[in-house]
């Protein structure tokens, strides 16, 4: 099984799950803006839609959207508890979540990571960010996780985009529970283990 990444990037999200699951896996990076592997391959060949992240499984089968591929890694080591099981009522919950972390959050921040977007634009998505956070550290009242005790791929896919706020201007100190979340998971080994591995710890 292969994960192709790019440090930092949203393929963190899926790098910690299969981590946090301890499934065996290869990490291959994808070179920005280049389309190609570190070791030159054509990565459009392996993902069309040009983006990480992309699993390819020892099939030959390659799996793309990290909700999907987060979602796949947790119903293979199940006992790991990183999703309710499929059919069930938590399990469509932690879809409803995974849904609005990609649609909602993830793709506000997009913009403000374009150098074409105009300063004007950017605070506008600056906002809608800084909305769907409000929303997000509303759940985290009822627990140290976005579903209570226990850790999911919802968490690893929102510690990823925590870490963006540094790189855009967007002061997480608004919002003490997402920092305590954040400070949280970053403290797990399978995510420290990640993190190392992409070089966004030392």
């Amino acid at each position: 099984m292969k994960l192709y990444f790019l440090p930092g990037a949203c393929s963190l999200s899926p790098h910690i799950a299969l981590r946090e699951a301890g499934i065996p896996f290869e990490l291959v990076r994808v070179q920005r803006g280049e389309k190609k592997t570190a070791e030159g391959k054509d990565f459009s060949a392996i993902n069309p839609k040009g983006m990480v992240p992309a699993l390819a499984l020892d099939d030959g089968a390659v799996l793309t959207e990290g909700p999907a591929i987060v979602q796949f890694v947790a119903d293979l080591a199940p006992a790991s508890k990183l999703a309710p099981a499929a059919g069930t009522f938590a399990r469509y919950r932690l879809q409803e979540t995974l849904n609005f972390l990609s649609a909602e959050l993830h793709k506000s921040f997009s913009p403000l990571f374009n150098p074409k977007v105009s300063d004007d634009a950017k605070a506008l998505f600056r906002d809608q960010v800084a909305a769907r956070l409000d929303l997000l550290a509303e759940r985290l009242v009822t627990g140290p996780y976005l579903f209570g005790e226990g850790f999911t791929v919802a968490d690893g896919y929102l510690f990823t985009m925590l870490n963006w706020t540094t790189h855009v201007g967007i002061d997480l100190a608004r919002w003490p529970a997402l920092q305590a979340v954040r400070a949280r998971v970053a403290e797990r080994p399978a995510v420290i283990a990640a993190m190392e591995a992409e070089g966004l710890r030392r």
